[in-house]
């Protein structure tokens, strides 16, 4: 098995009391620090984001999809990531180039690049008219507690929740990756306080992982006796496409269309998610009026 490989495993553990998720994102991670060229403490900001997603859009069937929208007062803005039940996974911040110094622990400082009031929004779209939305506050800003904040309150599942991105002197990401516990109805007090043991004990995902330890020993580590169900590959995939922006363009309006085909005569648009960028040129901007028309 590749160690270095971006992949997802799914298990279960206590007679199926216990559900279980352990990923690796690195190489996603870093495809996404150089897309969007962010500085550390932003990049792990978004990598922990990115991660939680991973596992959360594993936890999808069909075409469903999930967004989480971390949305603090701290200088880094928005952290935006999306993922599916196929392990497609895309993400942004809105100001890339933040690095604070390390807090009290010596490590890169998440919750003050975050900020420690404002909110943790998941939309989860079922490919149904309606959209499934929970939200709830942020409590301190590291993201996996805020995450596991979220899961007891908005989905009452009791769980933990471990994230972690670890990044060279060179900015470049070295490890990512994380793990998400639920407990399920039916386990013993003892049962709990063991699984909390364990948690507890875990050294950081990403010192594990540049040990080489590998996704199953590490959930054997969380829950001795886990079966894995199932795996998957992770992958960076932005669902954008020139059609898609087209699309957008078409919405803004006649008015608007015409503006931007008096004024500039092309227009260029960058996909939040992938900084990708999409140009139209006069013709194009004319077609797409038509449309709008």
């Amino acid at each position: 098995m590749d160690n270095k490989k971006d992949r997802l495993i799914r298990g279960t553990a206590m007679n199926g009391h216990v559900r279980a998720l352990v990923v690796r994102t690195t190489s996603l991670v870093e495809e996404l620090r150089q897309r969007h060229d962010t500085w550390p403490t932003a990049t792990a900001a978004l990598g922990r984001t990115l991660t939680a997603a991973a596992m959360m859009g594993a936890m999808l069937k069909g075409k469903e999809k999930i967004n989480i929208q971390i949305k603090g007062d701290g200088p880094i803005g928005q952290v935006v990531a999306e993922a599916n039940a196929n392990g497609d996974i895309s993400g942004y911040v809105t100001n890339p180039h933040v690095h604070l110094p390390s807090n009290s622990l010596g490590k890169l400082d998440v919750a003050g690049a975050v900020g420690r009031d404002g909110f943790v929004n998941v939309i989860k779209d079922q490919g149904l008219k309606d959209v499934y939305t929970g939200s709830t506050p942020i409590i301190s800003g590291e993201i996996a507690e805020d995450m596991t904040y979220y899961f007891a309150v908005s989905e009452q599942t009791p769980s933990a929740v471990g994230l972690g991105v670890l990044v060279g002197t060179d900015n470049e990401v070295m490890e990512a990756g994380g793990f998400i516990i639920q407990l399920l109805p039916g386990l013993s007090d003892d049962e709990i306080n063991a699984i909390e043991h364990a948690v507890s004990m875990l050294p950081p995902v990403t010192s594990l992982m540049d040990q080489g330890m590998d996704l199953e020993e590490m959930l054997q580590c969380l829950l001795p006796d886990a079966v894995v169900l199932e795996e998957m590959d992770l992958r960076f995939q932005c669902q954008c496409s020139k059609g898609r922006v087209e699309n957008t363009l078409v919405s803004l309006g006649q008015t608007d269309l015409e503006q931007i085909i008096e004024e500039d005569g092309q227009a260029e648009v960058v996909c939040h998610f992938c900084n990708e960028k999409y140009s139209f040129d006069k013709a194009e901007l004319q077609h797409i009026l038509e449309q709008a028309k």
